[in-house]
């Protein structure tokens, strides 16, 4: 049985939706994140960097894995589902989940933070964050315009990752909106669907 430690988060989000994708037997603890309760010394133990999601899988000696993607990982590899064995089909989902946890999480993420919640607008931290979120979404754009998923022909961990993220705002998408008649620009794009 695999423990699950998890808030309502997106990285949290992937490690359920990979869990019920895949159809393992799991338990759920939620954190309270505001509590610190991931900063506690008993949950450190399992995860070094005080972050959800982390689990447990018991029926592996209590084997304890963090970090989503690595999570990811882990379950596809236990279940053989959702990774390809075949190494070129391997690679592309590894590289697409990569792509997702160094670009498009962090850069949303920062687009996010600047524009929602510094103290200080900064203009240009604002303007270079969502820029470069526009641009990884026109990667994921030319990506998903000859392939039915991100890494291919066959849904995989790496279209778990990538669509918990694009359902995140990475701006007020009112005022989004009044500017463009799309999220992303001027047209219809991979951002549009994440609503």
């Amino acid at each position: 049985m695999i423990e699950l430690f998890t808030a309502a988060t997106p990285n949290g989000w992937k490690a359920s939706v990979a869990l019920e994708e895949m159809g393992l037997p799991y338990t759920v603890r939620a954190l309270s994140l505001g509590k610190l309760e991931q900063k506690e010394e008993w949950f450190l133990r399992i995860n070094p960097n005080g972050r959800v999601p982390a689990i447990i899988d018991h029926d592996n000696g209590d084997f304890a894995v963090f970090e989503s993607g690595a999570i990811l990982i882990y379950l596809a590899e236990k279940t053989g589902k959702l990774l390809p064995t075949e190494p070129k089909a391997r690679s592309r989902v590894i590289q697409w989940l990569m792509f997702q946890m160094g670009g498009v999480g962090p850069m949303m993420g920062q687009a996010n933070v600047f524009f929602r919640y510094a103290p200080e607008k900064i203009a240009y931290a604002i303007e270079r964050y969502q820029r470069e979120a526009r641009r990884l979404f026109e990667v994921l754009e030319r990506q998903l315009k000859d392939n039915l998923y991100i890494a291919g022909s066959e849904y995989s961990i790496a279209d778990i990752d990538v669509e918990i993220v694009l359902e995140l705002p990475f701006q007020d998408f009112e005022q989004q909106l009044k500017d463009n008649l799309y999220i992303a620009g001027s047209e219809y794009s991979i951002a549009d669907i994440a609503l």
